[in-house]
C-alpha cells in the first residue's frame, strides 16, 4: 500500500502543532519575558509606565491582553511600536504574558469590601 506524502506531511505538522500548543510559559518565564520586552515602556510592575499615555497592564483582564497582543501582531490594531514588539512574540509568549500581567495587583483588580 502506497502512503501519500502529502497526508504524512500534513499529519506530522498537525501533530507537531498540537504538541506545541500544549506548552505555555510558566509565570516565572513570563515574568522574565515581561522584564525583557514590556518593562521598558510599561514598567517592571506593569503600572509604572514611562509615559502616562502608556496603558497599565497589571491587573488587566487576561483575555483582553491576549486579544490586544494578537491584534497588534496581525495588524488589526495599529501602533507601530507594539506591532514591532508583538511580531516577535509567539502565541505561547502572548498567552504567558497575558496571564502574568493579569495576575499582578493593579487598579483593575483591587478588591473592595
Amino acid at each position: 500500500m502506497k502512503i501519500n506524502n502529502f497526508f504524512v506531511k500534513t499529519f506530522m505538522i498537525t501533530l507537531f502543532s498540537l504538541g506545541n500548543s500544549a506548552y505555555s510559559l510558566s509565570l516565572e518565564d513570563a515574568e522574565t519575558k515581561a522584564n525583557e520586552v514590556c518593562a521598558a515602556c510599561h514598567g517592571k510592575d506593569g503600572i509604572t509606565a514611562v509615559l502616562p499615555s502608556y496603558p497599565i497592564l497589571a491587573g488587566q483582564h487576561e483575555d483582553y491582553l491576549n486579544q490586544a497582543l494578537l491584534d497588534y501582531k496581525s495588524g488589526a490594531r495599529k501602533n507601530a511600536v507594539m506591532a514591532g514588539i508583538a511580531s516577535t512574540l509567539s502565541k505561547n509568549d502572548i498567552e504567558g504574558l497575558s496571564k502574568y500581567f493579569a495576575s499582578l495587583p493593579g487598579p483593575l483588580n483591587i478588591k473592595t469590601r
